[in-house]
């Protein structure tokens, strides 16, 4: 089945899920108070999945595989970020865990779908 929207990409909704999260998770403690830590990480977040939606309504292979890199940037950016929270005490370790592993899933279903696009080229 061919995917027309980008609402219905498994990784989307994953990353869109993870960003809802992230702004959750933003709302607490010490992190809330640090403004510009706590927008970078949102920032970091959103992009995700909005390159991933802003790719795939360009609709071509070669504009939506470009945004996909920088979408699978974002989620090395917002990895980095995460690392920085749990260092500086923003973030208990089991749920910099829990995070940091979807955002490495969603960076290789990035990585998986960049493939397929190449592939199908």
């Amino acid at each position: 089945m061919k995917v027309t929207r980008f609402e219905d990409l498994d990784v989307w909704k994953e990353s869109t899920s993870l960003a809802i999260d992230i702004y959750r998770i933003s709302k607490d403690r010490e992190l809330n108070k640090d403004f510009d830590f706590r927008d970078q990480l949102r920032k970091s977040a959103v992009s995700i999945p909005s390159n991933i939606a802003e790719g795939k309504e360009r609709e071509t292979v070669t504009e939506f595989i470009r945004f996909l890199y920088i979408a699978k940037g974002s989620a090395g950016e917002l990895r980095t970020q995460l690392h920085i929270a749990k260092e500086i005490g923003y973030l208990p370790e089991a749920r910099f865990l829990e995070l940091n592993q979807r955002v490495e899933k969603i960076s290789g279903m990035i990585g998986n779908l960049i493939k397929a696009l190449k592939k199908g080229k």
